[in-house]
């Protein structure tokens, strides 16, 4: 890989309860398709540049005259496009002069690597048989082979297809008529035996020639290829001589008449108009490509209220049609017939297990669409919300996410599962920070551990924008973070993914559910903006175990099956169940099928690519090494214990070893006194070395809004900058958190 997504049917009652109508899983895409139809103009529609010339001249003071008595309606102002815009709309107009899979070298790999599985699997299945299966069938059909070739020869010799009409013209008594046709016949078999003769002497003659003079590979292949000849034309119409090497499934050729009966059945049409299709309908893929405009009146979404009845009208699986908008207009619809449900399909081995490494800040392969077409995720500015029930590929979806991030040295990944499964064990080669489940074990609380990862988190946050306005515009343009910045070392600023599966079993922690819930809203809402994306996962999306304050703060989401509509719109969102989108249409056979809605434009079906245990341990195993060769190996991964959990009086303490008239002094100087003030709680700091020592209080101090800054020193006459702290903003901030207190 280089470093380089129904409604009540027509004729129902007013009143119809639409919670009961029949919505399906299929994607709205808001821009064409790769196969996208060329523009058509509708009718009555006035083309670009036409429009001008029916309007009257307003300067010209007859046609002024021309609103005397005139309708109350006056021409309206039009503003017709500039150049540009009317190019770039015909431009996309246009369809590709080759396919993707030619044009793009990912598509052209994939293609080259399907097609060498694809024949080397048909080749191999002949192999096998071909000894033991078809040579015996050969040899026993092909007697029947010789018998019915050289019937048919002399049938054709000797004119048998003409004896009916003979006997015929013998029962009319016509006698003319008969003289006639044996005179033809007589001719007919004349002339085709001595065809016959001359065929046979020289096919007797190449015969003896090549057992004579021909070596003996050569004559073994012409008797095999006789033979097989023989056993082809001898082989019952019912048992094919040569099995099929893969299943082939029902598929029907479409035609006009049954897509207009289609429409027909689903009340798309009216009395009076039907159907008009703008090109002709082909194939496309694994299925078909049908372009129509509905009658002036319908549109597209009673194409999708009604997709039932056209999936049954075209005598398909609903699961097979599938619904894209056109932006031109509003009753044109493109339908895209699948010869089988698509999406019971398994969309193979992730492309990671073949990436040496990956660049998180470009998009990266997650997995296919309904057509097979590659689907490119991308984690940047947002935040993402899976959700499904059990047993349906949700973790695994979210884990390949994960294992992409992995393959970038210069992220940091924080992982947290509250099930405790091992699907997320092997992420300890790489993780910063990482937890399973709730309850303690071996000295270990995870909840605990999460909590301290979110306030550290926070805090690193709110350092990354003051930081991030304080760069110079040359290193920082726009006070945004940048693939250079992230991957600066020394700014410690890395592009962050923190994930956790099962967010509902920390949220309902009878202690610190409601602190979890308050800092994971916080980094949902704020934390992308400065490379800290959030992805949680959960089975149980209800307000009791997934607050909707929580849920509303993901840009992304992505749903799999679920039991109800009312549970795929709380995972996509309000509103996304009238936009035709429920996942609780997709069925027990779509694993890891599931419903994307906000990382795009588009809203779409995406079959997530596959990385089982095995294939994760490969990953990560290789994502390890390649971390510790960039030297960003950190944290939990690295054997690095989070900081101490910061004494409640930290900021007292900071103050008390602050010396009479100091108003600036070095991190590590202060480090050294809190040691001495309280060796059991900041003991650990002063073991460290300087830079993490300065580091620990750094850290510590974040959450209260204090930071870091150079302070300059003449040691021994030379100059010695450190980072340290001011006296006046521990002051500020002890009486914040004064009146914090009282207020409380």
């Amino acid at each position: 890989m280089t470093e380089n997504p129904v409604f009540p049917p027509p004729g129902e009652p007013e009143g119809t309860d639409e919670r009961t109508a029949d919505v399906l899983p299929f994607p709205l895409k808001k821009t064409p398709t790769p196969h996208a139809v060329p523009e058509a103009p509708a009718e009555g529609v006035v083309k670009p540049g036409e429009w001008e010339a029916e309007l009257p001249d307003t300067d010209d003071p007859e046609a002024e005259g021309l609103t005397d008595g005139a309708p109350v309606d006056p021409p309206r102002e039009v503003y017709p496009p500039s150049v540009a815009e009317w190019m770039e709309a015909r431009d996309k107009t246009r369809l590709p002069v080759l396919p993707d899979w030619v044009k793009l070298p990912d598509q052209r790999t994939a293609v080259r690597k399907w097609a060498v599985r694809h024949y080397s699997a048909v080749i191999g299945y002949h192999a096998v048989r071909l000894p033991c299966i078809y040579t015996p069938k050969i040899l026993w059909y092909s007697p029947r082979g010789a018998w019915r070739w050289s019937t048919a020869i002399g049938r054709w010799v000797f004119d048998a297809e003409g004896k009916g009409l003979r006997l015929a013209s013998v029962a009319n008594e016509d006698a003319a008529e008969y003289l006639k046709l044996s005179r033809q016949r007589n001719d007919r078999v004349r002339l085709r035996g001595i065809v016959a003769a001359i065929a046979s002497l020289v096919g007797l003659a190449a015969t003896l020639t090549l057992y004579v003079m021909a070596p003996s590979w050569l004559l073994l292949l012409a008797v095999a290829t006789l033979t097989t000849t023989l056993g082809a034309v001898g082989a019952p119409a019912d048992r094919p001589l040569i099995d099929l090497a893969k299943v082939t499934f029902r598929k029907r050729r479409l035609s006009s008449d049954i897509v207009i009966r289609a429409h027909e059945v689903a009340g798309l049409t009216s009395k009076d108009q039907s159907i008009a299709f703008p090109r002709p309908i082909g194939r496309d893929g694994d299925g078909w490509r049908v372009v129509v405009d509905l009658p002036y009146g319908k549109s597209f979404k009673d194409a999708l209220n009604a997709h039932t009845k056209v999936a049954s009208g075209m005598d398909i699986a609903a699961t097979q049609l599938f619904l894209d908008k056109d932006e031109t207009s509003e009753r044109r619809v493109s339908y895209w017939i699948a010869d089988r449900d698509p999406l019971a399909v398994p969309s193979g081995k992730s492309p990671l297990l073949g990436a040496t490494r990956v660049d998180f800040w470009k998009p990266f392969p997650w997995g296919v669409d309904e057509r097979g077409n590659p689907v490119m995720a991308t984690m940047l500015w947002l935040s993402l919300l899976v959700g499904a029930v059990p047993r349906q590929g949700k973790t695994f979806s979210a884990r390949t996410i994960a294992l992409a991030a992995a393959l970038d040295p210069y992220v940091r990944l924080y992982v947290f599962d509250g099930k405790a499964s091992p699907d997320w064990r092997k992420f300890a080669l790489v993780a910063h920070r990482i937890g399973f489940g709730i309850v303690p074990k071996n000295g270990i609380d995870p909840v605990g551990h999460l909590l301290t990862s979110l306030r550290e988190l926070k805090a690193d946050v709110e350092d990354r924008y003051h930081r991030l306005s304080e760069l110079p515009l040359h290193i920082c343009p726009e006070g945004k973070l940048t693939p250079e910045i992230s991957r600066d070392k020394k700014l410690n600023m890395p592009l962050t993914l923190f994930v956790v599966d099962e967010v509902q079993e920390y949220l309902q922690h009878p202690e610190h559910g409601k602190e979890i819930l308050s800092l994971l809203v916080y980094l949902a809402r704020v934390a992308p903006a400065v490379g800290v994306s959030v992805m949680t996962s959960t089975q149980k999306p209800d307000d009791k175990a997934c607050p909707s304050e929580l849920r509303d703060q993901h840009q992304a989401r992505f749903a799999l099956r679920v039991g109800a509509y009312q549970v795929s719109d709380t995972i996509l969102g309000a509103g996304s169940y009238s936009e035709g989108l429920d996942a609780s249409k997709l069925l027990k056979s779509h694993k890891g099928v599931g419903l994307l809605k906000g990382m795009s434009d588009d809203s779409g079906i995406v079959r997530t690519y596959l990385a089982d245990g095995r294939d994760a341990e490969r990953i990560l195993t290789r994502a390890a090494a390649l971390r510790e060769a960039e030297g960003t190996l950190s944290g939990d991964a690295a054997g690095e214990a989070p900081a101490p959990e910061v004494s409640a009086t930290i900021l007292d303490d900071v103050a008390a070893v602050l010396g009479k008239g100091e108003t600036k002094v070095w991190s590590e100087t202060i480090v050294d006194r809190l040691a001495t003030l309280r060796p059991e709680a900041y003991g650990p700091w002063a073991d460290l070395e300087p830079k993490p020592k300065a580091e620990a209080l750094t850290a510590a101090l974040k959450p209260f809004g204090i930071t870091t800054g150079q302070i300059s020193r003449r040691i021994d006459g030379e100059q010695v900058n450190k980072r340290g702290i001011k006296r006046d903003d521990v002051a500020a901030a002890i009486t914040e958190r004064n009146k914090k207190r009282e207020a409380e």
